[in-house]
């Protein structure tokens, strides 16, 4: 188990893994931070995932088990008082268990490779808890990537990570394409590329009804305020909209993402 404990913020360790709270450093490191017992546990499925796991003695003591996984896995455990696991997390109420991990990050060739029949793309997408709340929903509808293009926040953010509840480590991430480079990749791989926008012609209905869900799909949703540019629309296959029944104006970002997906995957099961 974890040995001395480290109670100041000057340690080495504690300042390396508090730069990692900025994008910048994050970046320089290939490396992230990942808060909890449920993201320590999804982290040691991933060999070589885990980097680096701090814990205070109170959560040594309720997971014993993740402890010992991380130690078994190779990765230094580093025991800390309560006021430096304060500093180095980034929720009000920390669980005691903060894990350095190595990116996940995948190269667009590799995730295509793989013939994915339902993609989910964020464009434009600035919100890190929406954005973390897409990639747990396109991972529960069963897309087989997420592609974050480079106008969009970084998934590593410690509020991106935390809105995926896991699910950053259970499915290929793609960051940074340009979306103009994107979209002739997602085409040359079969998908048709569909995007979620209120200004659509096409409808969800229609798109269902005419049998548009059942082909291989890239999902594109924009950004939470003011949806998708011209310059993306004006790229895609079709642009569907949500049907509102009721007397809402919209559907935020999370939501319409998931009504979405889930008829695509619903249409591509044929059921």
């Amino acid at each position: 188990m974890a040995g001395r404990e480290l109670t100041s913020l000057r340690s080495p360790r504690v300042k390396a893994a508090r730069r990692l709270a900025k994008r910048a450093f994050r970046r320089r490191e290939n490396r992230f931070l990942a808060e909890g017992p449920q993201a320590v546990r999804e982290a040691l499925e991933i060999p070589g995932g885990l980097a680096e796991l701090f814990t205070t003695a109170e959560a040594e003591a309720r997971h014993p088990e993740l402890v010992l996984a991380a130690e078994r896995a190779g990765a230094p455990v580093l025991r800390v008082s309560g006021e430096v696991m304060a500093e180095l997390a980034q929720t009000v109420t920390p669980q005691g268990l903060l894990a350095v991990c190595e990116f996940v990050d995948v190269p667009l060739g590799k995730a295509l490779e793989a013939g994915p029949r339902l993609v989910t793309v964020l464009a434009h997408v600035r919100d890190p808890g929406n954005a973390g709340t897409v990639l747990r929903t396109a991972d529960a509808a069963g897309s087989e990537m997420v592609v974050f293009t480079d106008a969009s926040v970084d998934p590593y953010n410690g509020k991106c990570v935390r809105a995926s509840a896991g699910s950053l480590f259970h499915l290929p991430v793609v960051t940074g394409p340009r979306f103009d480079a994107l979209i002739p990749e997602l085409k040359g791989a079969g998908l048709t590329v569909l995007a979620a926008d209120g200004a659509g012609e096409c409808t969800l209905d229609d798109a269902i009804d005419e049998g548009l869900l059942a082909r291989p799909t890239a999902w594109v949703f924009g950004n939470e305020a003011w949806g998708l540019p011209d310059e993306i629309l004006g790229h895609v296959d079709e642009v569907v909209r949500v049907p509102i029944y009721g007397r809402a104006e919209s559907l935020n970002l999370a939501t319409a993402a998931a009504v979405c997906l889930y008829a695509s995957a619903r249409a591509q099961r044929g059921t």
